[in-house]
């Protein structure tokens, strides 16, 4: 049996978020898989608005549901570690910009004497002028959720 996490903000939801869930469902095999979504609190601290937690829960839940037919547990990130410093998981599955957390999470672990998680890193989905598709990047305009680059006028 696989248990997978997957942890962020995901606001709003693009295809990099997307490639960090297909990569955590094909990693679960079907079995469990965990994702964290952060609370109001903790997403406030970014650099632009962020969606009530409910409603990206909602919107990440629909994803899962119409791209995999899973209905996956969705857990509130009030700290930057969730469930993984106490519970087990085969994997958590990060992004470049998350990795250091993985290995601070891994870290943490070993303090406590756990076995570390397997960190699985997907890369970063590029936008179609070469740069990585951002949530700040669509929040601004300058691309949309998929990368596709936005005219201005």
């Amino acid at each position: 049996m696989s248990r997978v996490a997957v942890g962020g903000t995901f606001n709003p939801l693009h295809d990099g978020h997307k490639a960090l869930f297909t990569r955590a469902y094909q990693l679960s095999n079907g079995d469990e898989l965990i994702i964290g979504i952060t609370s109001n609190e903790m997403a406030g601290k970014k650099y632009h608005d962020v969606e009530d937690w409910k409603v990206r829960r909602q919107i990440v839940m629909d994803f899962m549901y119409d791209t995999f037919n899973a209905s996956p547990l969705i857990v509130r990130l009030d700290d930057p570690f969730g469930p993984t410093i106490d519970e087990d998981f085969d994997y958590l599955v990060v992004s470049p910009e998350t990795e250091n957390q993985a290995h601070l999470i891994n870290t943490r672990r070993a303090e406590l004497g756990k076995q570390p998680i397997h960190i699985e890193l997907v890369e970063l989905v590029l936008a179609g002028d070469g740069r990585p598709i951002s949530s700040t990047r669509v929040l601004l305009g300058e691309i949309d959720v998929h990368g596709n680059l936005l005219q201005h006028r």
